[in-house]
């Protein structure tokens, strides 16, 4: 599970990173709000967790640019140690998912992020490509002309990567930075054998090479 962490506090920062990094979860962190939602728009994460008062861009400003620009669902936590509502009445009102306040236990952090994730994981939406076509991510299904087609996790994640990026290219480099671990290399040949395969069964013309660019879906 990959998680994006806005937290300005260096310590707690450090003390927070390396608590979800001992729990298998692969952190990136963030002491500025521009930096994390910069990275939050170019990468794919499964959890941002952001405190409201961080310098250049507050969590909550980058909550909103994400909601209501950028029309990102990532899961989002808040953590304030502010005790007015105003803030939080704020938050939620963006749809934040949950908020903590400071000062709090590290292994609420973890319960919390664990029951997020799986309220996440059921909610998850279809996407209906076209009238006679309907992708499944949760299932890792394609339902085409009412008939169901299996796919395989990478290619799963290549086309709901494709979806939540529509009408932008997209290279391979970020493909690899954004589908596959740190510890795994697949080559320029095992993206394009599993494009094929999505192309094969969605439509030819839904995903466009850009030559010596990347892909674009449509």
């Amino acid at each position: 599970m990959k998680i994006l962490l806005l937290e300005d506090d260096i310590a707690l920062n450090d003390i927070l990173s390396d608590f979800l990094s001992d729990n298998d979860f692969e952190v990136t962190s963030c002491e500025n709000g521009e930096d994390a939602l910069e990275k939050l728009i170019e990468n794919r994460f499964d959890l941002a967790i952001l405190d409201i008062n961080t310098p250049s861009l507050s969590g909550l400003e980058v909550l909103i640019e994400l909601r209501n620009r950028y029309k990102n669902n990532i899961p989002i936590i808040i953590i304030t140690a502010y005790h007015d509502i105003s803030n939080l009445k704020k938050a939620f009102e963006n749809r934040a998912d949950d908020y903590i306040r400071k000062p709090f236990d590290l292994e609420e952090l973890k319960i919390r992020i664990s029951k997020l994730n799986r309220e996440f994981l059921l909610k998850e939406d279809n996407f209906f490509l076209d009238d006679n076509t309907i992708f499944k991510p949760e299932l890792s299904q394609i339902i085409k002309n009412d008939k169901i087609i299996n796919i395989a996790q990478k290619e799963k994640d290549i086309l709901r990567y494709f979806i939540n990026h529509k009408s932008r290219v997209i290279s391979n480099d970020e493909l690899f930075q954004n589908i596959w671990n740190y510890n795994e290399a697949p080559s320029d040949a095992t993206i394009r054998v599993y494009i094929k395969t999505i192309r094969e069964i969605i439509g030819k013309n839904r995903i466009s090479t850009i030559r010596g660019v990347g892909y674009k879906f449509e």
